[in-house]
């Protein structure tokens, strides 16, 4: 009786060590992703050459500090940032969509809080001063704009960032190709995509579907490196045989730049 009874006690214990174990998991994969990365796959061709549909990206929790909106499953009912620090300029972050938070959106950031920024003939002008636009060889994608040469740029931030961008028209005919003077406020920053001609951001008025600026809390955080990407075009999900060729190695830990 008493080699049954220790039986029982010990399949008890290891149940209960099995569920404190999940438990330990679990709690260390949400403070991971709360306080330090958090994985995002990218849905849109917006990003466009620095991203492609298809990568997933880390983003560092941590680079600008933690509003409500850097727990994945809860927003805490607290406005601003802790240990805040606003975006550097031509950081590529993940933000919430300020029209509704629930969508999230990567964009790099080309405006910062009291800059004032016009797109004049397809050149992005950053206080009153154009940036250094220079054209490079043809992008050429064959995923969803397969078998199309796009003119590429090479952009140079006021900060010396460079980064290449996509111009499906030519400059100064996009529809985004020549704005207003955006004003930032104080407390936001003012997002684009690198695909110029194909991404709904801060040019385009919330009240017409687009970003708008982008405030300071709804930021998530900075992207720092792909770690995984995969061409849907080459093979769907389902068609596990095609695997191989489907997946971008060369792309796998990467920087995002």
């Amino acid at each position: 009786m008493a080699t049954a009874t220790n039986s029982k006690a010990k399949s008890g214990d290891s149940f209960f060590e099995i569920v404190r174990t999940i438990v330990t998991v679990l709690l260390a994969v949400f403070l991971l992703r709360t306080f330090a990365f958090e994985p995002f796959n990218i849905p849109s061709g917006s990003m466009i050459p620095t991203l492609l549909i298809g990568d997933y990206v880390f983003v560092s929790k941590y680079a600008y500090g933690f509003s409500r909106y850097s727990f994945p499953l809860i927003h805490p009912p607290f406005s601003g940032r802790i240990l805040g620090r606003v975006p550097a300029r031509g950081d590529v972050a993940v933000f919430k969509f300020p029209n509704d938070p629930s969508i999230d959106y990567i964009k790099r950031i080309v405006g910062l809080p009291g800059d004032k920024i016009q797109m004049i003939e397809g050149v992005l002008n950053v206080n009153g001063k154009p940036v250094d636009l220079k054209r490079t060889e043809d992008f050429f994608d064959d995923e969803k704009y397969r078998d199309v040469n796009t003119a590429q740029y090479l952009e140079t931030l006021p900060n010396g960032v460079q980064h290449p961008i996509l111009k499906f028209k030519p400059l100064g005919t996009g529809e985004y190709d020549n704005t207003q003077v955006f004003e930032v406020p104080a407390d936001s920053v003012f997002a684009m995509g690198d695909n110029r001609d194909n991404s709904s951001d801060s040019r385009v008025s919330p009240r017409l579907g687009g970003v708008g600026f982008v405030p300071l809390e709804n930021l998530v955080g900075r992207a720092e490196f792909r770690f995984f990407s995969y061409d849907e075009n080459v093979a769907p999900w389902y068609q596990f045989w095609d695997w191989p060729w489907a997946i971008r190695f060369s792309r796998m830990f990467t920087a995002v730049h």
